[in-house]
């Protein structure tokens, strides 16, 4: 009867039981196999097995546990840990394993030995006969120490125990295989327990596949610990069962390795802490810290060749198949599958099909036991053959960002297209990382120019103060050719420091000459469109914009500034076609003009009323921000061309090109005059939609102190004017608005159409009680408007300075809605759409039903009629209840009817009739989205909520 383990003194051996934290738990399976074996071999059934696995899977732990067995169950036990120091000594294994049958050790039961002892264990052995003898000549030749083993055998069955076996010498193995091939009359076993990182010797694991058919043969390999296994190791060291997730982050950090699973228990007891949830992040940390030595101990351990492979795998092994890992090793070709069973058997490799991968914590800490120079040579090795073998740039440029600068060619290329690639997947960052080490490989100037500025545009998003000062050193290099000058200035006024780049280029421009000089006198002055009261600041060396301009760019911007200044718009449409239509600065390879430039000629297109030219300028400009990788400068565009297409009625386009702006500004937020600007068009944006509330919290929200001086600090205080408004605050309204004038007035932008703020702030003079100034406010817009001469403006200002009421207000209306509808921005622009809903309002007052039902079909028809909380809609809704009233209390239901086109009678008969919608349009072949389009129309027009309400009125004119 054999002793059970935990009644063992904590003193016992190795080669005693196994420790109570040794015992090989939960490999019930691998215990029922070897007990079979030790029966077998008591009945002298000979036999052989072997342990294998990844290190740290209780190997040798299972052959202590069989020899322990063995021993108690009156079987002779030899016993040897073969030893790394060994592998070159011919025998010095086997020496030690037979040493008790010869007398050669004192411990007469064949205790353990780790290594040689006195040197008499390790000394060679010639293949032949007896210890020291000479080896016979003739005939087949004996085992050395075949006789004794047999001899002892015959007496008492016999069981060979060894461990780490992968460390066998190959004279030793060789006895063993001869032994095992020899065996089948010797009541003798084998039993080898190790693991298979050692692809550089010979392959212990074969012992089963010599075996005679008489012999019993068994390959155990232990399998990983499960979930369940690891809570009764929870159980174990801490005493307590583990919440679930405490014993799930333990399987998932050690991966169900035995050795770090127990090692990772043993320090989180020792610190006192309960298996809980809450405790898992030390357990994490505990964990990979206890992965990262398990790592550790094994790599100190491989062969050369093993060791190789896998550092370089912990470089490159997703990048290169296993044959190329190899050779860039520098192992020979044919050891490639031997030495791929070796990484795989190490247990932090994990096999695939072509490539086999380290696990993240193994590849850290194989990394960090190289020296900086063997990585940074790997890298750089890893890296050619990556980007022969024609590997994705991001992956060679990862190796390259590891290596020194190779000088070669395509090194600096791979840099450039990963980084570009990473600045439009939105990793600045990285993107800042990788074009900077390209600048370091490239040598032609022109390609680090160019390399520059897109590190620049980079470093605006990761690093904003860095990327100002790249852009202004490029700006006043002295070597810096004309258009990436001219470029950098251009890009930097756009979304830098503006201020600071105005400094350096006035710094810069006396030295210019010709197209260079135009071009930055045009940036200069597109910053600042038209300079305050305090315009005697500016460097007087800055000369003002000519006119006629010099070049494209300052026609772009000069038409910015008479489009402020309210006057000629005509000469603004020219101006504006110039500069969309000119072309690039001599040697700009990019081709395209100036973004600043060019936005301000959209932008001065907008005020014209010609929004499909400003709509595709801005489009063009966004394409070529994007193939050109300047992403920085998408924000503002976008911004512009939302606030187009909200001045065009197209409020939910106007809502994703906002969304889009949002998205591409928020990494990094710094440009405080964009921020303002995004504010006020969402703003807008919300209030069309009838979200008031997020209105106001937008309104309210706070922005940096430095917006307030920029550009669209007005547009921001007429925006949160008319949340004041919307909310029936009148008195803030107005000081905002007046506030906003002042701003603008202060630097001489008097055009109405940028921002109507006269208007609205008479029409909060007059709900405040003060007509006077109301109608001075409205004059003054009115007056301006006509000198403006554009149709959104006048319309506006006609609409907000006409007369309140009475009979002559609907015909100044119908001229209005006539006016509004004339230009480009309207039929549905935000002015047709108001005025059309007052022309409803006022032929209703006067008693014309039939105009009234005109104006308000017309009105239905435009998106933001539809947008179901939106001021128009709602205003709709409110008229055509107001008309289906009057239209009853007449008889006039046949008024209202005559508003609905034919397709929406057709559809309304037959939902009146039962039909579904969907049934509805199978009838009409049409989809059932246009069924509901044509009924939301049908009801408002009819000014009803329902089927009941339309089943009603259709009874009213039936026969009709």
């Amino acid at each position: 009867m054999t002793v059970p383990f935990a009644l063992l003194p904590a003193g016992a051996t190795a080669w005693g039981a196994p420790p109570a934290d040794r015992e090989p738990i939960h490999r019930e399976t691998e215990r029922l196999t070897l007990t079979a074996l030790l029966a077998g071999l008591r009945a002298g059934r000979p036999a052989v097995a072997t342990v294998t696995g990844p290190p740290g899977f209780g190997q040798n732990g299972l052959v202590r546990w069989a020899a322990h067995r063995a021993e108690r169950s009156g079987l002779r036990v030899l016993r040897v840990r073969a030893a790394r120091f060994e592998r070159e000594v011919r025998h010095g294994a086997l020496a030690r394993l037979l040493a008790p049958l010869d007398g050669t050790r004192d411990d007469a039961r064949g205790g353990p030995s780790d290594g040689p002892s006195d040197g008499a264990a390790a000394r060679p052995v010639r293949d032949g006969g007896r210890w020291g003898e000479p080896p016979r000549p003739a005939g087949r030749p004996e085992l050395p120490g075949l006789a004794e083993l047999a001899s002892a055998a015959r007496q008492r069955p016999t069981l060979l125990a060894v461990e780490n076996a992968h460390w066998l010498d190959a004279g030793s193995l060789g006895w063993l295989s001869a032994l095992v091939r020899r065996s089948a009359e010797l009541p003798v076993a084998v039993l080898a327990g190790g693991s298979g990182v050692t692809a550089d010797g010979p392959d212990w694991l074969s012992l089963p596949a010599g075996a005679p058919d008489q012999v019993v043969a068994r390959e155990l390999r232990p399998a990983p610990l499960d979930a369940a296994a690891a809570a009764v190791e929870v159980a174990r060291f801490c005493g307590r069962a583990g919440e679930p997730y405490f014993t799930a982050v333990l399987h998932e950090v050690a991966a169900g390795h035995p050795a770090v699973i127990r090692e990772s228990l043993r320090q989180f007891a020792a610190l006192g802490h309960e298996p809980v949830a809450v405790r898992a992040p030390e357990l994490r940390a505990i964990g990979h810290g206890a992965m990262g030595d398990h790592v550790a101990r094994v790599l100190s351990g491989l062969g050369a060749e093993v060791a190789a492979v896998v550092r370089t795998l912990a470089v490159c092994g997703e990048l290169l198949d296993f044959a190329a890992v190899c050779r860039l090793a520098g192992v020979a070709a044919p050891g490639e599958a031997r030495l791929r069973a070796a990484v795989e058997a190490t247990g932090f490799v994990r096999p695939s099909a072509g490539r086999p991968r380290l696990d993240r914590v193994a590849r850290v800490r194989v990394l960090e036991e190289m020296t900086a120079a063997a990585r940074t040579v790997l890298h750089a090795e890893a890296a050619e053959l990556a980007h022969r073998a024609a590997a994705d740039d991001q992956d060679v440029a990862a190796l390259l960002l590891g290596a020194r600068a190779t000088g070669a060619p395509w090194a600096a290329a791979v840099l450039r297209r990963a980084g570009l690639t990473a600045l439009r997947q939105g990793e600045p960052d990285r993107a800042t990382g990788l074009l900077a080490r390209a600048l370091e490989q490239e040598g032609d100037p022109r390609t680090r120019g160019r390399l520059s500025l897109e590190l620049a545009v980079a470093e605006l998003l990761s690093a904003p103060e860095a990327g100002d000062r790249r852009l202004g050193g490029i700006v006043r290099g002295p070597e810096t050719p004309a258009a990436l000058r001219v470029r950098s200035a251009d890009l930097a006024l756009g979304w830098g420091d503006a201020e600071a780049m105005r400094r350096s280029v006035a710094e810069v421009l006396p030295a210019s000459r010709g197209r260079e000089r135009d071009d930055l006198i045009a940036l200069y002055w597109s910053a600042d469109a038209t300079p305050p009261d305090g315009a005697a600041s500016f460097p007087p060396e800055v000369p003002a914009l000519p006119d006629p301009p010099a070049s494209p760019a300052q026609a772009g911007v000069r038409a910015w500034h008479l489009a402020l200044a309210g006057d000629g718009p005509e000469r603004v449409r020219e101006l504006a076609r110039t500069a969309l239509a000119g072309r690039a600065a001599v040697g700009d390879e990019a081709g395209g003009g100036l973004f600043q430039p060019r936005l301000a000629a959209c932008k001065a297109l907008m005020l014209t009323d010609d929004h499909d030219e400003a709509e595709a300028g801005l489009t063009t400009l966004l394409a070529e921000l994007t193939d050109r990788h300047l992403l920085v400068g998408l924000a503002p565009v976008l911004a512009v061309r939302a606030e187009l297409r909200l001045r065009g009625g197209r409020t939910a386009a106007a809502e994703r090109d906002l969304g889009a702006a949002e998205r591409t500004l928020r990494p990094v937020g710094r440009n405080a005059a964009t921020l303002a600007y995004l504010r006020a068009v969402r703003i807008v944006v919300e209030l069309e939609s009838g979200r008031l509330g997020t209105a106001g919290a937008l309104a309210a929200a706070p922005l940096p102190d430095a917006a307030q001086s920029g550009d669209h600090w007005p547009g921001l205080l007429f925006a949160r004017a008319l949340v004041a408004s919307a909310e029936a605050r009148p008195q803030e309204a107005r000081e905002l608005l007046l506030e906003a004038g002042r701003r603008l007035l202060n630097r001489h932008h008097v055009n109405p159409a940028l921002l109507p703020w006269r208007s609205l702030a008479a029409r909060a003079c007059r709900e405040l009680g003060d007509e006077q100034e109301a109608r001075r406010l409205n004059r003054a817009e009115l007056q301006l408007a006509r000198r403006w001469g554009v149709p959104s403006a006048l319309a506006w200002a006609e609409l907000c300075a006409g007369p309140a009421e009475g009979p002559d207000r609907p015909a100044a209306l119908r001229r209005i809605v006539r006016t509004a509808a004339a230009g480009p921005a309207g039929p549905g622009g935000p002015v047709h759409t108001r005025a059309l809903a007052e022309q409803c309002a006022a032929e209703l007052a006067q008693g014309g039903r039939r105009a009234a039902a005109a104006a308000l079909a017309e009105l239905s028809a435009f998106e933001d009629a539809t947008r179901p909380a939106g001021p128009v809609a709602t205003r709709a809704h409110r008229l055509a209840q107001e008309l289906a009233s009057s239209a009853r209390s007449c008889g006039g239901a046949h008024t209202l009817w005559d508003t609905l086109t034919p397709a929406e009678r057709r559809t309304a008969r037959l939902v009146g009739r039962g039909h579904t919608n969907r049934s509805a349009a199978g009838v009409l072949a049409v989809s059932t989205r246009t069924v509901e389009l044509r009924l939301s129309r049908t009801y408002l027009k009819l000014g009803i909520t329902g089927r009941q309400e339309l089943c009603a009125l259709l009874r009213a004119t039936e026969g009709r």
